[in-house]
């Protein structure tokens, strides 16, 4: 199932994620969200979906930097913690629920996150340019922030101003 996607505005997203809890893992429940979830990702063309992005508050993101090219690249990230971020990067960064705008974000070049799979099994994983990129990108929608956070407040503040443009003329929902 395709989720529609939250558009900037919405409190969810703007808020921190509850874990997933222990007695979800390996449900048929979890499962078809994160089936529903990387359909959602593939759908908007995106290369990183996160649980709050479809009005679930939860700490879950699936991440594909191949962007569906290739399958064995699917990563399911629940209830990450980033361990270590080394280099940096700043390159330019969307959003699917910002869409139209995109800005340049500084970002770590090498990321290593712990995490659990759907299952509850712990593991760590390491990514390097635009994997890390989506890593911290994902993760920081786990806790609330998003990309327009971490530009400067002129034009976060340009962006807000289009949004809202965009709202009252009825084009933003």
């Amino acid at each position: 199932m395709v989720y529609k996607i939250v558009l900037y505005g919405n409190p969810v997203l703007e808020a921190k994620c509850e874990p997933v809890g222990p007695a979800e893992f390996g449900s048929h429940a979890l499962k078809q969200l994160v089936a529903d979830m990387f359909e959602t990702m593939y759908a908007a063309k995106g290369v990183g979906l996160a649980a709050p992005q479809i009005g679930i508050s939860k700490r879950l993101t699936v991440i594909d930097a191949s962007a569906g090219e290739n399958p064995a690249e699917q990563i399911l990230l629940i209830n990450p913690e980033i361990l270590e971020k080394q280099g940096k990067l700043h390159e330019e960064e969307g959003c699917l629920s910002i869409p139209g705008f995109r800005e340049p974000v500084y970002r770590a070049q090498k990321t290593r996150v712990r995490a659990q799979d759907v299952d509850g099994n712990w593991f760590e994983l390491e990514g390097e340019d635009l994997l890390s990129r989506a890593i911290q990108h994902e993760n920081d929608h786990l806790d609330g922030v998003l990309f327009i956070h971490r530009i400067s407040p002129l034009k976060r503040d340009l962006i807000r101003r289009k949004i809202r443009k965009l709202q009252k003329a009825g084009e933003w929902d």
